[in-house]
């Protein structure tokens, strides 16, 4: 079972690799998006070092959410979710798999674009590791949260539409929690509550999001 579990993931990495075009679209989305709020903002350094946490985790969390209308869609137009189902795993451990590729693909490039970013807009060294830790929890909340919903709206008229006013509500607390932490870090006030908030939301979402995910790719397959 832990073979097939990592025989999905690595099928979907290299076909990511192949077709690279939704991480590469999140990454540059995630790059210009936070590039262009300076121009917005104007030339005052302690403003943009004010809005910089909510900028990051704003453009991280919209450019989560850009290959995930592929996530299950793919599969599905060309009958080869009928095949994972059929491989033995449980529906939920599909999924999770799926969303573990996704994450992979689109989680950790984002992550190794936050530094720089954040250097750019102003945020202190110090932050940095609060910022990072975050956005890998965060990250991890996002891709389950996106893989409940597109496998949710898998099949539906306009789900590309729907999965956004689906997703977006409920990931706006990891957004709350990782962008509170940054900025109580760079006002030398606590940071770690707001992390252990987030941590526990990871803990949450990990079992609850896939079996979610899991009934609905076995819905969209019958």
């Amino acid at each position: 079972m832990t073979r097939l579990f990592w025989g999905i993931v690595m099928r979907d990495l290299r076909l990511a690799v192949r077709h690279g075009a939704d991480t590469l679209g999140a990454v540059l989305f995630f790059v210009v998006s936070a590039t262009l709020f300076p121009l917005a903002l104007g030339p005052s350094p302690e403003l943009l070092r004010h809005m910089a946490p909510g900028i990051l985790w704003v453009c991280a969390l919209l450019a989560a959410l850009l290959p995930l209308d592929r996530l299950f869609g793919a599969e599905l137009e060309d009958g080869s979710l009928d095949q994972l189902l059929l491989l033995g795993l449980p529906p939920a451990l599909v999924a999770l798999a799926k969303i573990t590729a996704h994450w992979l693909t689109t989680g950790v490039p984002l992550l190794l674009a936050a530094g720089p970013l954040a250097i750019m807009l102003g945020l202190p060294a110090t932050t940095l590791p609060v910022l990072l830790g975050g956005l890998f929890l965060g990250s991890v909340v996002l891709s389950l949260i996106g893989g409940m919903g597109a496998s949710i709206v898998l099949g539906a008229r306009r789900g590309g539409v729907l999965l956004p006013l689906l997703t977006l509500p409920l990931a706006t607390p990891a957004l709350i929690f990782g962008a509170a932490a940054i900025d109580a870090a760079s006002n030398g006030l606590p940071w770690q509550p707001d992390l252990e908030l987030l941590g526990a939301f990871v803990a949450g979402t990990l079992p609850l999001c896939p079996l979610a995910a899991g009934a609905g790719l076995r819905a969209a397959a019958e």
